[in-house]
């Protein structure tokens, strides 16, 4: 099982163009990387989650293809970013019942294919 699995710290997923966005969650699948937009609980399940293919190395960036995927920076160190979290976490705050629990997260990992950590 790889590290991924066990990470609960925001998370910034760089594409191959370069761009970088948050998601909300990662977890190892057989074919390589499932993870979920921000926000993704309020959309369809075919706009939510996505499955990058290939395999998944290191220990904190990681890489997987071309993608890098590694644990959000603290102290302004991703300004480009800072509004997309701040968004989130104020919605989080603000709507505490409306995001799932992490038991009903992971099952639903565990019914895309993926291979998150039992308790």
């Amino acid at each position: 099982m790889a590290i991924i699995d066990h990470v609960t710290a925001p998370l910034v997923l760089r594409a191959p163009d370069g761009g970088e966005k948050i998601i909300a969650a990662a977890f190892t699948h057989p074919l390589g990387l499932l993870y979920l937009d921000l926000f993704w609980h309020l959309s369809r399940p075919d706009q939510a989650a996505h499955l990058i293919k290939g395999q998944l190395s290191g220990e904190g960036p990681w890489r997987i293809g071309d993608h890098q995927l590694r644990v959000l920076g603290c102290h302004n160190t991703d300004p480009h970013l800072a509004e997309d979290f701040a968004e989130w976490n104020r919605y989080l705050m603000h709507n505490p019942t409306a995001y799932p629990p992490r038991d009903q997260i992971l099952a639903i990992a565990r019914k895309l294919g993926a291979s998150p950590p039992r308790k």
